[in-house]
């Protein structure tokens, strides 16, 4: 019996230590999780060995609560890995986030919180993939963020080509790359090299476990058949809200009741029309706010109503997706139908801004559909980043020793 219980204990250690982490979407309280490196708008953080990190964020509860911060290190595949923290963080974490200022002159009362690192306590040591967590007082977990940190060794040249698959040629981009390691020694590449494929910084439909198919000296080449196609989708839609009083982009009107109400225009079904180009950040968003000076504590909320012209859909969602809220699927995002209308609708608190957002369907499958209601084009513009893991023979954790970059404005058959 006891022997049964031994085994079944290690079982189930092996199953909560080896699990992929997944991000920790924030109570509706928290908002506007601007998180970036050296960008001056909020996406995925790939950072640089020793550049910076900036997370930023709004309690609207107005408590002003005290909140910490907690940095773990995992493996190109999400588990945990193996080094202490002493061997990846130089100094301490679990510290409280000093930063922060109440909101000035705005009708929604808020705290704005600011992290950066490296700080005087906290300095990263070690690439590789990292979850940040954010905890409260009472040791909850607030909300938990993925970011990326490259050591410069390898280069990476990244070629954007249409699907060679004639079914997916108008709609699929092919994501063909060369890794030079002449400046870098590596052993066994099919065993020690992982890759990972980012479409406009979103890990949500990221591919990864692709193996080089050729190996010519120092170069490694992937150009697969399909397996790294992604959907073209099309540019997103987009709306501005810095100035609530007066006409915006995208906006149709505003109203003042508690906070200002943003309604934006009736948006269509676009995945039946051609492609049109409209310049578009690739889904992210940035606080802007006319006439104020620090957009992070006089930038105010307004109630943004969304509204879709589409048929009623039995089995299957629609949500209004973007970086604003990580790319997440759920309740907070997810739109009604208004028989009346015949449309879709969602209203949403959103700090003022630029934002870029698409409507996307998760069927009775629960399986993404990016492009059902945009539309998928092989000319849409997009951003594609390539990493490059390897961990050694013997080694214990995954360092990430390139990072390259594309864009579909470049594409060629």
């Amino acid at each position: 019996m006891v022997k049964h219980l031994y085994i079944l204990f290690i079982l189930l250690w092996s199953l909560i230590g080896f699990s992929q982490v997944q991000e920790v979407e924030p109570e509706d309280f928290i908002k506007t999780i601007t998180f970036k490196s050296n960008t001056n708008q909020s996406e995925l953080p790939i950072l640089g060995l020793n550049e910076r990190l900036y997370l930023e964020f709004d309690a609207l509860n107005g408590d002003e609560d005290d909140f910490y911060y907690v940095i773990e290190h995992y493996n190109y595949d999400w588990t945990k890995s193996n080094l202490m923290k002493s061997e990846y963080l130089q100094g301490l974490d679990n510290l409280r986030i000093v930063n922060y200022e109440n909101s000035f002159n705005t009708y929604q009362i808020y705290s704005n919180y600011r992290l950066q690192i490296p700080n005087k306590q906290t300095r990263l040591k070690a690439s590789g993939n990292y979850l940040i967590k954010i905890f409260d007082d009472y040791d909850d977990l607030v909300f938990s963020r993925k970011f990326m940190v490259y050591e410069n060794l390898a280069n990476v040249g990244v070629t954007l080509k249409r699907s060679r698959n004639v079914a997916h040629i108008n709609t699929k981009q092919s994501v063909d790359f060369v890794v030079n390691t002449s400046n870098f020694r590596v052993i066994n590449p099919k065993q020690t090299i992982n890759t990972v494929i980012l479409q406009n910084n979103n890990l949500k439909t990221a591919i990864s476990g692709l193996k080089p198919q050729y190996i010519l000296g120092n170069e490694l080449i992937y150009r697969y058949q399909s397996a790294s196609t992604f959907w073209g989708g099309n540019e997103y839609l987009y709306f501005e809200n810095k100035d609530v009083r007066g006409s915006n982009l995208g906006v149709q009107f505003t109203d003042l009741e508690e906070v200002y109400h943003s309604y934006l225009y009736l948006d269509v079904d676009r995945s039946k029309s051609s492609y049109t180009y409209n310049p578009d950040v690739n889904g992210n968003f940035k606080i802007t706010v006319l006439d104020r000076e620090n957009p992070s504590i006089e930038a105010d909320y307004t109630e943004v109503h969304f509204s879709l012209f589409y048929p009623k859909l039995t089995n299957s969602s629609i949500h209004v997706y973007g970086n604003y809220n990580n790319y997440s699927l759920s309740q907070a995002n997810q739109m009604t139908y208004n028989t009346q209308s015949r449309s879709y609708e969602l209203t949403m608190k959103l700090k003022q801004g630029f934002y870029n957002y698409k409507y996307v369907i998760v069927n009775d499958l629960n399986e993404l559909e990016e492009g059902a209601i945009s539309g998928n084009f092989y000319e849409t513009e997009n951003n594609y980043k390539v990493l490059i893991y390897y961990r050694d023979l013997g080694a214990r954790y995954d360092r990430i020793i390139g990072v390259g970059e594309g864009n579909s404005t470049k594409i060629s058959n």
